[in-house]
């Protein structure tokens, strides 16, 4: 019988869990572990400063995002909501944040200070309701959002539908005719509920073999965990 009760997935042991209910569930998976063998776990820490850390991310180098991240820290320690909200916009511009960054760093500071948003907790939620409540954030897309709870919350429901190179993997990987697009991507993997997080990271895996290049989302390095 497949598992069906999702765990966090924290360790490598809740990640051969999930492997074994995805294979339970599409005996595909099976065939494409076979392959690619155990995807990495790549956890990053969560709270604040691992939102902030994939939003620094966003359309720019990895250089240019780990300079950035790395001023962070260290004109604004300890990197939380508080520190944030209390630097002036100039100190921030300086640090190489733009106008539309500092815009969605000082909402989901905001909502934090007003008790409004509780992100650790979000892991707890159905992932759909937790997506719901990332996106409803000024600046907060859908990549960002599940981004955040699959690698830093270790939500095992996450599924970043529109992440084009998971996209690309689905369509090889089931022989599928054409990339399917981010709506696509929603009714193909519902059969793979609770354990979508671990499909991505699996056809993540996958796309490193079909195409020779590692594509798994990684934020910035992160320090100690601040908030």
């Amino acid at each position: 019988m497949c598992q069906t009760r999702p765990v966090r997935i924290d360790t490598e042991a809740d990640l051969q869990t999930g492997l074994a209910a995805l294979a339970c569930a599409q005996p595909r998976f099976a065939a494409i572990h076979a392959e690619t063998g155990d995807p990495p776990l790549r956890r990053r820490p969560g709270g604040f400063a691992g939102l902030a850390a994939i939003v620094v991310s966003q359309q720019v180098s990895t250089a240019s995002a780990a300079a950035i991240w790395s001023r962070m820290a260290a004109r604004l320690a300890p990197l939380d909501h508080a520190a944030l909200l209390r630097a002036r916009r100039d100190k921030l511009v300086r640090i190489g944040l733009s106008g539309g960054k500092i815009r969605t760093l000082r909402a989901v500071a905001r909502a934090i200070e007003a008790g409004a948003l509780d992100l650790d907790g979000l892991v707890d939620r159905p992932a759909d309701e937790a997506h719901a409540v990332l996106t409803a954030l000024h600046g907060i897309g859908p990549w960002t959002a599940d981004i955040y709870l699959l690698a830093c919350l270790g939500h095992a429901d996450a599924w970043p539908a529109g992440d084009l190179a998971l996209q690309e993997s689905a369509r090889i990987a089931f022989g599928l005719a054409e990339r399917p697009t981010a709506r696509a991507m929603v009714p193909l993997a519902e059969p793979w509920r609770p354990w979508r997080a671990v499909a991505a990271r699996l056809l993540w895996s996958y796309y490193r073999v079909a195409k020779g290049r590692d594509v798994t989302p990684v934020p910035p390095p992160l320090l100690a965990r601040s908030a």
